[in-house]
């Protein structure tokens, strides 16, 4: 099943590097809101640190926009215009699941019914740049320095305590709506 080849990789990367963005996405804006709030702030959905809308939304744009590349202008746009549809569409299914969004920028210049901004769309942007200069390097990087062998069980672990925890999480929201 691992060496199943998507997307011109195998799916074993791709986990691994889905996993590691989630990751390091959680850890991120974990640490950002933390500061703001002084307090420690788990940004998760879950108890665990992992954010999985960070891990499909690098990935979702790294396999769309990878053949643009070679024009960093053309690059910055298109990442701003698919993150911000990313973040749209999250905000829809959050609103249609939870009847809520964990974010609000309605006190954002520009913003789109509070879950838009320009000026989050301009970082989308930025962080487009980031993810094909630097930081899917560093992703591929540590994912490669996995053996393969402790990377299946990793990932099997992962995965399942991921999924244990997202669906006690998912239960418990459900449980506060319906009280």
């Amino acid at each position: 099943m691992w060496d199943k080849v998507v997307l011109g990789y195998q799916l074993y990367d791709i986990v691994l590097w889905f996993l590691t963005y989630s990751v390091l996405g959680w850890a991120v804006e974990s640490l950002y809101m933390s500061l703001c709030n002084k307090k420690i702030t788990n940004r998760g959905f879950t108890k665990g640190p992992i954010c999985p809308i960070y891990g499909v939304g690098a990935l979702t744009v790294y396999f769309a926009l990878r053949s643009f590349t070679a024009n960093k202008v053309l690059l910055f746009f298109l990442g701003a215009v698919f993150a911000t549809f990313i973040e749209w569409l999250t905000a829809r299914i959050m609103t249609a699941v939870f009847h809520e969004v964990w974010w609000d920028y309605k006190n954002k210049p520009f913003n789109y019914k509070g879950v838009l901004c320009l000026e989050s769309s301009i970082a989308w942007g930025f962080y487009t740049l980031f993810l094909f200069t630097v930081l899917h390097n560093v992703v591929t990087g540590i994912a490669s320095k996995i053996p393969v062998a402790i990377g299946h069980i990793l990932i099997t672990i992962i995965l399942i305590a991921f999924f244990i925890d997202f669906f006690y999480a998912l239960y418990k929201e459900r449980k506060k709506m319906q009280d």
